[in-house]
């Protein structure tokens, strides 16, 4: 590929300071790196080694709510998977053990990917996240499990991602 050729989705971008805007624009999504260590005071994930972990906070920490918390807070989900069908209706207990059970392995290694709310409405359950890979991952662990209609629908203006999984 020549230095002129431009790949298939691509396209040139006229700045001469070299800069380009971002796409995306996530208010949740840090700025810049934090200081080192910083621990949130709402779920006490610490800010070390570059991202969040759960481990001990160390005394004189920094202090700054993780973008999990201040989501939760500002009830401003990233990810909605809604659950509907038959199929889910008759396994409905099963099928959400399965979804909790994947949360919660999620969030052992990273501490942003949770579940906000699970509602149910209209025979369908509607599951919000912090983020937007834990609502797919939990669609794709539904698929695998059950198979089903799988469909996303992802909003990069609004970084936002919309799973349904019907069965």
């Amino acid at each position: 590929m020549s230095a002129k050729t431009i790949p298939a989705g691509f396209h040139q971008i006229q700045r001469h300071d070299g800069l380009f805007q971002e796409r995306v624009h996530d208010a949740y999504k840090l700025k810049g790196k934090l200081p080192e260590p910083t621990v949130c005071p709402q779920c006490g994930a610490v800010f070390h080694a570059g991202r969040w972990q759960w481990t001990n906070a160390p005394a004189g920490a920094h202090r700054e709510t993780c973008s999990a918390c201040h989501r939760i807070h500002d009830r401003y989900p990233a990810g909605f998977l809604t659950i509907k069908g038959a199929f889910f209706k008759a396994h409905r207990d099963e099928i959400m053990r399965l979804v909790h059970n994947h949360e919660q392995r999620e969030r052992t290694e990273h501490p942003l990917k949770r579940i906000m709310d699970v509602e149910d409405k209209d025979g369908s359950t509607l599951v919000t996240t912090t983020d937007i890979h834990l609502a797919r991952s939990i669609g794709e662990a539904l698929h695998h499990a059950y198979q089903g209609e799988l469909e996303y629908h992802y909003n990069p203006e609004q970084n936002l991602l919309r799973v349904n999984w019907t069965h």
